[in-house]
């Protein structure tokens, strides 16, 4: 879901630009404010992680390629901000040293890939944590689901880049076609592994699951008393 040079219009790139810059400069300001000096360590390895991971990619169609994403797995593990800062950090990666994806489009590939999953998808995790109940398997499947939905309003808003600013002529329709066709089977992947990532992660360390700070405390349950304790209260 990268667009590569010429592919769109120079006035939409410098919109995707502008638009980049604004989110990510929303992201900073409450990643200052938010921010626990662990989850720095955690966002390099998270990093690294989404690097390899985004890296094998298919054809979808004329100039460009299906990957997993990652995005929505980011946010729930780092929370909206600095998931959105770690993605697009990824994306200029990808985009400086293995092609992936124009300099020039790099804004439009930052709403794609980061913004659109802190914007968009995690707050329908959110929502989905509470109507599927604050439990551990509850909120993998709240990931999983938000993950995949996630997925699909990014190919969504990359239509939409190329229906706004094409730089030539196209047939948009089989670009929509192809590109939503090919996404929504990656959409029911991605969704699955973040849906196990999650429940995995929240069997040993919850507390690197972002998304799950407000619930956790709901998870402990207190020791029974002991009857000695219960023999020196009568």
């Amino acid at each position: 879901m990268h667009i590569p040079d010429g592919f769109v219009s120079g006035e939409a790139a410098l919109a995707g630009a502008a638009v980049a810059t604004a989110g990510l400069a929303v992201c900073l300001r409450r990643v200052k404010a938010q921010q626990r000096e662990r989850d720095l360590p955690i966002a390099g390895l998270a990093a690294a992680f989404f690097l390899v991971g985004d890296a094998p990619m298919f054809p979808v169609t004329v100039g460009t390629q299906g990957h997993l994403l990652g995005g929505a797995l980011a946010v729930c593990l780092l929370g909206p901000w600095l998931g959105a800062i770690t993605i697009a950090v990824v994306a200029v990666i990808q985009a400086l040293t293995l092609g992936d994806g124009g300099i020039s489009t790099l804004g439009l590939t930052i709403v794609t890939l980061a913004l659109v999953p802190a914007f968009l998808g995690y707050p329908l995790v959110v929502a989905l944590r509470r109507v599927l109940g604050g439990t551990p398997k509850g909120l993998a499947i709240a990931c999983g689901i938000a993950a995949g939905i996630a997925v699909e309003l990014s190919a969504i808003t990359f239509v939409g880049e190329f229906a706004l600013g094409a730089a030539v002529q196209i047939d948009l329709s089989k670009i929509a076609w192809s590109t939503l066709g090919a996404y929504a089977v990656i959409a029911v992947i991605e969704g699955t592994i973040t849906g196990l990532i999650v429940r995995a992660l929240l069997s040993v360390r919850p507390d690197l699951v972002r998304v799950a700070a407000p619930v956790r405390a709901r998870w402990a349950t207190p020791a029974p008393a002991s009857p000695d304790a219960t023999w020196s209260t009568r």
